[in-house]
């Protein structure tokens, strides 16, 4: 057997080639990470785009932070008592200052009223009780109930006398108790006369009087107009306390199409010493909004005739605050 001398010179070559090949590939590597990381530290240093802080104070919460969320900035939140009950959701300070210019995603420090924490006792007297209401819903107060009334000269609703007096010294909560006007006693007023008008435009006349109302529907008789005011009770034309309530019969309309809808829309309310403001509205599916009647109500059942398209939202309101809502529907 023949013995073969290995080439160790060829051997030495070939590792060497191999050798010098995968330092190139490491060092193109190395370089190659290099240039990756250098790339990502100046996008790092770059940061987000820039953009200008807006100026939210005094505006309320809700705008304000439409404003920041434009600016692709975000609110940190800091609640603070203030002097006055009517800065309650108002944005106090920021920082930064408006106009600053920062990177966006940055956190925008705002100081947000409270309202006020009472420490002395308001001056009520003078003021609308409603009004009250809603003032003291943003203090530690409530109003002891139910609340007297008694006749006088100041307009139905005045407060005119509380306990504890203006300026008492208070610390933490407190019950006051109001005595509020009724209005002045036996006032009277003069009833028009609704015979014979359509119940559109007898809920006008509703809405300039003050009346204190109830509608009824009837289907229409031979020789009666449909869609009109039959009867009332009280008669028209005559004087009668303010808050005499006048019982009103109309016939039914007819041509109804059948994408229209008529009705009697009630509703029970709480009865109130003195009338308080109402509306009724009517949002029609393509959106479009009605007035069907704005008027000084004393409570009770409401009752306010309708003819609307099909699927139309009646919403009720006291005092500008929705209290109830329904779709009306054909029956067809």
């Amino acid at each position: 057997m023949r013995f073969i001398k290995p080439d160790f010179d060829a051997i030495e070559s070939y590792v060497a080639g191999h050798l010098r090949l995968f330092m190139v590939m490491a060092a193109g590597l190395v370089v190659f990470v290099g240039i990756i990381a250098v790339s990502v530290f100046f996008i790092y240093l770059r940061g987000a785009e820039q953009t200008m802080v807006p100026n939210v104070q005094g505006k309320e919460l809700t705008a304000a932070l439409l404003e920041l969320q434009v600016k692709e900035l975000y609110p940190r939140i800091q609640l603070r008592y203030t002097q006055s009950s009517a800065d309650r959701g108002l944005v106090l300070e920021q920082n930064p200052r408006p106009g600053a210019i920062v990177r966006a995603g940055r956190r925008i420090q705002l100081v947000v009223s409270q309202g006020a924490l009472l420490s002395t006792v308001e001056n009520y007297t003078g003021r609308n009780i409603e009004e009250v209401r809603l003032d003291l819903l943003t203090m530690m107060a409530t109003i002891r109930e139910p609340i007297m009334y008694e006749f006088s000269p100041m307009p139905m609703g005045t407060v005119i006398q509380q306990s504890p007096e203006p300026g008492a010294n208070i610390s933490g909560s407190v019950v006051l108790d109001f005595v509020v006007s009724r209005g002045p006693e036996n006032l009277v007023t003069r009833l028009p006369n609704l015979l014979g008008l359509s119940f559109e435009d007898a809920l006008d006349y509703i809405s300039l009087s003050g009346l204190d109302f109830e509608f009824s529907v009837r289907p229409q008789q031979t020789g009666e107009m449909p869609g009109v005011v039959i009867a009332q009770n009280p008669i028209g034309d005559i004087l009668v306390a303010l808050d005499t309530r006048v019982a009103i019969t109309m016939t039914s309309p007819d041509r109804i199409s059948s994408d229209e809808v008529f009705g009697l829309f009630e509703y029970d309310m709480a009865r109130n010493p003195y009338p308080l403001l109402i509306r009724l509205d009517s949002i029609h599916p393509s959106g479009e909004l009605q007035r069907l009647l704005s008027a000084s109500f004393a409570g009770g059942r409401l009752t306010v005739p309708y003819r609307q398209p099909a699927g139309s939202v009646l919403v009720l309101y006291m005092l500008n605050r929705e209290i109830h809502r329904e779709t009306v529907y054909s029956s067809l």
